[in-house]
């Protein structure tokens, strides 16, 4: 985060969000991955902030993309999909980078099945959103935006 420039806040999908729109269409509605991340950066350029995006359906990529993060970004967005209710190694990462992270859900996790009901990363998060569809992200935007300002 150079001088001057504008604060930069990473968006991390993690596995099968590559999938959306196509996938239980019930559960995480019509809208794409590629639409979720062009309202982000729309967003974040309307805000005043650059919103950069990464999604993998690799756990060990995600912890190397966290791990980089540091220093780097003033925020971190997570979705880590499947990855939230079992991925010590994430929790482990975020714990490590001294940064707000906001942890987001397009479905509400509490309605779903039990094992959905428990999140690592929400130990590591500043706040949780979810159940607002695409909104859950552009929800923890504005949550990352206020937090960055303070």
């Amino acid at each position: 985060m150079g001088a001057g420039s504008l604060p930069r806040i990473l968006v991390l999908h993690g596995p099968n969000l590559n999938m959306l729109g196509q996938r239980e269409p019930q559960i995480y509605g019509h809208t794409t991955l590629a639409d979720i991340n062009a309202m982000l950066v729309s967003r974040g350029q309307e805000s005043g902030v650059a919103v950069e995006t990464f999604q993998s359906n690799h756990e060990g990529e995600l912890v190397s993309k966290i791990q980089a993060a540091r220093g780097q970004y003033a925020a971190l967005i997570i979705n880590g999909g499947a990855y939230t209710h079992t991925s010590i190694a994430i929790l482990d990462a975020l714990l490590a980078i001294d940064m707000p992270v906001i942890e987001v859900h397009l479905s509400n996790l509490h309605k779903r099945e039990e094992f959905r009901h428990h999140s690592y990363i929400a130990r590591a998060a500043v706040g949780q959103i979810c159940g607002f569809g695409a909104d859950s992200y552009l929800l923890g935007l504005q949550a990352a935006i206020g937090i960055i300002r303070k």
